[in-house]
């Protein structure tokens, strides 16, 4: 049979790749991209503090750093967060130096730098210790990251769905003009993105965090690309 077919089809949140429209393919088929997405709510979250300390000297600079750094580690083990999800930064310091006009910058002491990078497994105790870092003596709270812990779980579901929608589209192009799929001829795909959130979590302490992370919700896509044979 002297036929020849092809069908794209594009999503507004995709592109068929480089790779796939490039392929040289003589017989009928159709070309079709299957998106997956699944949503779902945190039940995890990653926040980072930090301490930061200027003193006369470099020495009392890291031992007021590393004062606040023991507080903040031992209320967490105290309230239950494993050593393990606690991971301290290695200190910097550094000298601090006030600058004036037609002078010699002036030493005035030594700044020291610490950051804690936290995993909260129970997500309801996030505000508690966001809280209790403040009082611990951090300075600042520079990032919160909200996280699902079954991620790969979801990840497939995404993935099956894909499959299923490249399948469908495929299919529905095939029947509305009178032709069968056969096989499938090629397969591309490409790491699935990291999940996103459906707002941006990127705060500082003086956000509404607890209303922010309790309504937030995790989006998790995958894409496909397939070309499929249509029967002769």
């Amino acid at each position: 049979m002297n036929r020849y077919l092809l069908a794209t089809v594009l999503t507004a949140s995709s592109f068929i790749s480089t790779s796939l429209m490039a392929a040289d393919v003589s017989f009928p088929h159709i070309e079709t991209t299957g998106i997956g997405e699944i949503v779902t709510s945190p039940d995890m979250a990653v926040f980072s503090v930090q301490v930061s300390e200027i003193r006369k000297s470099a020495k009392d600079a890291k031992s007021a750093v590393d004062k606040v750094i023991a507080a903040f580690n031992k209320r967490l083990e105290d309230e239950g967060v494993a050593r393990i999800d606690i991971e301290s930064t290695n200190i910097t310091l550094r000298p601090e130096y006030q600058y004036k006009k037609d002078s010699k910058p002036e030493l005035i002491g030594y700044r020291a730098n610490r950051n804690v990078n936290v995993t909260v497994r129970d997500l309801a105790k996030l505000n508690s210790y966001l809280d209790g870092a403040l009082g611990d003596g951090i300075n600042s709270i520079t990032h919160i990251k909200l996280k699902v812990s079954d991620e790969s779980k979801f990840i497939e579901q995404a993935r099956q769905a894909a499959i299923l929608d490249a399948k469908e589209k495929a299919a529905s192009l095939a029947k509305g003009f009178g032709e069968n799929v056969g096989g499938v001829w090629k397969i591309t795909y490409r790491t699935s993105p990291r999940p996103t959130l459906m707002r941006s979590m990127e705060m500082d302490s003086s956000a509404n965090i607890e209303s922010t992370y309790q309504d937030a919700k995790i989006i998790i896509r995958d894409q496909v690309d397939v070309v499929f044979r249509l029967e002769d």
